[in-house]
Protein backbone atom coordinates (compact mmCIF):
# COMPACT_ATOMS: atom_id res chain seq x y z
CA UNK A 1 0.00 0.00 0.00
CA UNK A 2 1.60 3.25 -1.18
CA UNK A 3 0.50 6.81 -1.86
CA UNK A 4 1.82 8.40 -5.03
CA UNK A 5 2.54 12.14 -4.97
CA UNK A 6 3.40 14.57 -7.76
CA UNK A 7 4.79 17.76 -6.27
CA UNK A 8 6.56 21.00 -7.00
CA UNK A 9 10.11 20.88 -5.69
CA UNK A 10 9.48 23.56 -3.07
CA UNK A 11 7.39 21.12 -1.03
CA UNK A 12 9.78 18.16 -1.20
CA UNK A 13 11.25 18.55 2.27
CA UNK A 14 7.83 19.09 3.84
CA UNK A 15 6.77 15.72 2.46
CA UNK A 16 9.98 14.01 3.57
CA UNK A 17 9.80 15.65 6.97
CA UNK A 18 6.62 13.78 7.95
CA UNK A 19 6.92 10.75 5.69
CA UNK A 20 8.58 8.39 8.18
CA UNK A 21 6.11 9.12 10.98
CA UNK A 22 3.13 8.80 8.62
CA UNK A 23 4.39 5.49 7.25
CA UNK A 24 4.95 4.20 10.77
CA UNK A 25 1.45 5.18 11.91
CA UNK A 26 -0.49 4.03 8.86
CA UNK A 27 1.65 1.33 7.27
CA UNK A 28 1.25 3.20 3.99
CA UNK A 29 4.40 4.11 2.06
CA UNK A 30 4.97 7.35 0.15
CA UNK A 31 6.31 7.56 -3.40
CA UNK A 32 7.02 11.21 -4.22
CA UNK A 33 8.12 12.75 -7.50
CA UNK A 34 9.34 16.35 -7.21
CA UNK A 35 10.04 18.74 -10.06
CA UNK A 36 8.77 21.91 -11.75
CA UNK A 37 5.06 22.47 -11.14
CA UNK A 38 4.32 22.62 -14.86
CA UNK A 39 5.99 19.26 -15.40
CA UNK A 40 4.06 17.71 -12.52
CA UNK A 41 0.76 19.07 -13.85
CA UNK A 42 1.57 17.71 -17.30
CA UNK A 43 2.32 14.26 -15.86
CA UNK A 44 -1.02 14.22 -14.07
CA UNK A 45 -2.87 15.31 -17.20
CA UNK A 46 -1.03 12.64 -19.20
CA UNK A 47 -2.45 9.96 -16.91
CA UNK A 48 0.37 9.32 -14.45
CA UNK A 49 -1.01 7.46 -11.42
CA UNK A 50 -1.32 9.94 -8.56
CA UNK A 51 -3.10 10.21 -5.20
CA UNK A 52 -2.00 13.70 -4.14
CA UNK A 53 -0.70 16.63 -6.12
CA UNK A 54 1.14 19.65 -4.66
CA UNK A 55 1.30 22.65 -6.97
CA UNK A 56 0.53 26.35 -6.88
CA UNK A 57 -2.92 27.36 -5.68
CA UNK A 58 -3.71 28.59 -9.20
CA UNK A 59 -2.84 25.25 -10.83
CA UNK A 60 -4.78 23.29 -8.20
CA UNK A 61 -7.83 25.46 -8.88
CA UNK A 62 -7.48 24.72 -12.59
CA UNK A 63 -7.25 20.99 -11.89
CA UNK A 64 -10.37 21.14 -9.73
CA UNK A 65 -12.10 22.82 -12.66
CA UNK A 66 -10.93 20.15 -15.10
CA UNK A 67 -12.01 17.35 -12.77
CA UNK A 68 -8.54 16.05 -11.91
CA UNK A 69 -8.58 17.20 -8.26
CA UNK A 70 -11.44 16.63 -5.82
CA UNK A 71 -13.43 19.82 -5.18
CA UNK A 72 -13.03 20.97 -1.58
CA UNK A 73 -9.82 18.96 -0.98
CA UNK A 74 -7.35 21.84 -1.54
CA UNK A 75 -5.25 22.77 1.51
CA UNK A 76 -2.47 25.38 1.66
CA UNK A 77 1.01 24.45 2.90
CA UNK A 78 1.97 28.14 3.06
CA UNK A 79 3.63 30.87 1.05
CA UNK A 80 7.12 30.54 -0.43
CA UNK A 81 9.17 33.53 -1.61
CA UNK A 82 11.76 33.55 -4.38
CA UNK A 83 15.30 34.47 -3.40
CA UNK A 84 18.97 34.67 -4.32
CA UNK A 85 21.56 32.10 -3.24
CA UNK A 86 25.32 31.72 -3.13
CA UNK A 87 27.48 28.75 -2.24
CA UNK A 88 27.97 28.46 1.50
CA UNK A 89 30.84 30.68 2.60
CA UNK A 90 30.84 32.88 -0.51
CA UNK A 91 30.40 36.65 -0.20
CA UNK A 92 26.82 37.91 -0.16
CA UNK A 93 26.14 40.61 -2.76
CA UNK A 94 23.47 43.21 -2.17
CA UNK A 95 20.16 42.20 -3.76
CA UNK A 96 17.71 44.43 -1.89
CA UNK A 97 17.08 46.93 -4.72
CA UNK A 98 16.64 46.62 -8.47
CA UNK A 99 19.98 48.38 -9.06
CA UNK A 100 21.82 46.14 -6.60
CA UNK A 101 20.22 43.00 -8.05
CA UNK A 102 21.16 44.01 -11.59
CA UNK A 103 24.75 44.58 -10.46
CA UNK A 104 24.90 41.19 -8.74
CA UNK A 105 23.53 39.41 -11.81
CA UNK A 106 25.88 41.31 -14.09
CA UNK A 107 28.93 40.33 -12.05
CA UNK A 108 28.01 36.65 -11.73
CA UNK A 109 30.00 34.14 -13.76
CA UNK A 110 26.93 31.90 -13.93
CA UNK A 111 23.37 31.96 -12.58
CA UNK A 112 21.75 28.68 -11.54
CA UNK A 113 17.98 28.53 -11.90
CA UNK A 114 15.08 26.12 -12.43
CA UNK A 115 13.35 25.55 -15.78
CA UNK A 116 12.31 28.96 -17.09
CA UNK A 117 9.34 27.51 -19.00
CA UNK A 118 7.67 25.09 -16.55
CA UNK A 119 8.78 26.07 -13.04
CA UNK A 120 7.18 28.88 -11.03
CA UNK A 121 10.48 30.42 -9.90
CA UNK A 122 12.16 29.93 -13.29
CA UNK A 123 9.37 31.68 -15.18
CA UNK A 124 9.47 34.54 -12.70
CA UNK A 125 13.27 34.77 -12.82
CA UNK A 126 13.15 35.15 -16.60
CA UNK A 127 10.60 37.96 -16.22
CA UNK A 128 12.82 39.71 -13.68
CA UNK A 129 15.76 39.60 -16.09
CA UNK A 130 13.50 41.09 -18.75
CA UNK A 131 12.42 43.93 -16.47
CA UNK A 132 16.07 44.62 -15.65
CA UNK A 133 16.96 44.64 -19.35
CA UNK A 134 19.40 41.74 -18.85
CA UNK A 135 17.70 38.78 -20.51
CA UNK A 136 19.79 38.87 -23.70
CA UNK A 137 23.02 39.94 -22.02
CA UNK A 138 22.92 37.09 -19.48
CA UNK A 139 21.40 34.32 -21.62
CA UNK A 140 24.74 32.54 -22.06
CA UNK A 141 25.37 32.55 -18.29
CA UNK A 142 22.13 30.83 -17.29
CA UNK A 143 22.41 27.24 -16.10
CA UNK A 144 18.90 25.80 -16.10
CA UNK A 145 17.84 22.60 -14.35
CA UNK A 146 14.51 20.74 -14.14
CA UNK A 147 13.79 22.26 -10.72
CA UNK A 148 15.29 24.55 -8.12
CA UNK A 149 16.53 21.80 -5.82
CA UNK A 150 18.55 20.25 -8.65
CA UNK A 151 19.90 23.67 -9.60
CA UNK A 152 21.01 24.40 -6.03
CA UNK A 153 22.65 20.99 -5.64
CA UNK A 154 24.59 21.53 -8.86
CA UNK A 155 25.68 24.99 -7.74
CA UNK A 156 26.83 23.63 -4.38
CA UNK A 157 28.97 21.04 -6.17
CA UNK A 158 30.54 23.48 -8.65
CA UNK A 159 33.96 24.88 -7.72
CA UNK A 160 33.86 27.92 -9.99
CA UNK A 161 33.91 31.35 -8.34
CA UNK A 162 31.24 34.01 -8.75
CA UNK A 163 28.11 31.86 -8.85
CA UNK A 164 24.57 32.99 -8.03
CA UNK A 165 21.32 31.07 -7.83
CA UNK A 166 17.73 32.20 -8.09
CA UNK A 167 14.89 29.94 -6.99
CA UNK A 168 12.37 29.54 -4.20
CA UNK A 169 13.75 29.98 -0.70
CA UNK A 170 12.70 26.50 0.44
CA UNK A 171 14.89 24.92 -2.22
CA UNK A 172 17.78 27.11 -1.06
CA UNK A 173 17.28 26.53 2.65
CA UNK A 174 16.91 22.77 2.30
CA UNK A 175 20.03 22.28 0.12
CA UNK A 176 23.36 21.68 1.88
CA UNK A 177 26.21 23.78 0.52
CA UNK A 178 24.22 26.86 -0.45
CA UNK A 179 22.78 29.70 1.58
CA UNK A 180 20.13 32.33 1.16
CA UNK A 181 21.33 35.87 0.46
CA UNK A 182 17.85 37.37 0.59
CA UNK A 183 14.48 37.55 -1.10
CA UNK A 184 14.06 39.39 -4.36
CA UNK A 185 13.51 43.15 -3.95
CA UNK A 186 9.91 44.17 -3.17
CA UNK A 187 9.18 45.27 -6.73
CA UNK A 188 10.09 41.77 -7.97
CA UNK A 189 8.61 39.81 -5.08
CA UNK A 190 6.96 36.48 -5.80
CA UNK A 191 5.18 34.66 -2.97
CA UNK A 192 3.74 31.35 -4.15
CA UNK A 193 0.93 29.60 -2.28
CA UNK A 194 1.74 25.89 -2.41
CA UNK A 195 -1.40 23.82 -2.17
CA UNK A 196 -2.15 20.11 -1.93
CA UNK A 197 -5.17 18.45 -3.51
CA UNK A 198 -6.52 14.90 -3.58
CA UNK A 199 -6.65 13.50 -7.09
CA UNK A 200 -10.00 12.24 -8.34
CA UNK A 201 -8.22 9.19 -9.69
CA UNK A 202 -6.75 8.23 -6.33
CA UNK A 203 -7.15 4.57 -5.41
CA UNK A 204 -6.85 5.49 -1.72
CA UNK A 205 -8.66 8.81 -1.25
CA UNK A 206 -9.11 8.47 2.53
CA UNK A 207 -5.38 7.92 3.09
CA UNK A 208 -4.58 10.70 0.62
CA UNK A 209 -6.79 13.09 2.60
CA UNK A 210 -5.16 11.95 5.84
CA UNK A 211 -1.67 12.69 4.51
CA UNK A 212 -2.86 16.06 3.17
CA UNK A 213 -3.93 16.90 6.72
CA UNK A 214 -0.48 15.96 8.00
CA UNK A 215 1.24 18.08 5.35
CA UNK A 216 -0.75 21.17 6.20
CA UNK A 217 -1.12 20.63 9.93
CA UNK A 218 1.03 20.82 13.06
CA UNK A 219 2.91 17.61 12.19
CA UNK A 220 4.88 19.43 9.47
CA UNK A 221 4.67 23.03 10.66
CA UNK A 222 8.19 23.23 12.10
CA UNK A 223 9.71 21.61 9.00
CA UNK A 224 7.85 24.00 6.74
CA UNK A 225 8.78 27.06 8.79
CA UNK A 226 12.46 26.07 8.93
CA UNK A 227 12.51 25.78 5.16
CA UNK A 228 11.02 29.20 4.54
CA UNK A 229 7.29 28.64 4.30
CA UNK A 230 5.22 31.51 5.65
CA UNK A 231 1.71 30.99 6.96
CA UNK A 232 -1.29 33.13 6.13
Amino acid sequence: MRLKILSGGAAAQAVRGVQEAFERETGCGIDGTFSAVGEMRDQLLAGTECDLVILTATLIAQLVGSGHVVAGSARSLGLVHTGIAVRRGDAHPRVDTALALAKAFGEARAIYCPDTVKSTAGIHFRRVLGKLGLESALAARLREFPNGATAMKAMAECDEPGLLGCTQVTEINYTPGVELVGNLPPEFELATDYTVGVCTGSSQPALAEHFAQWLTGPQSRDVRRAGGFEFK
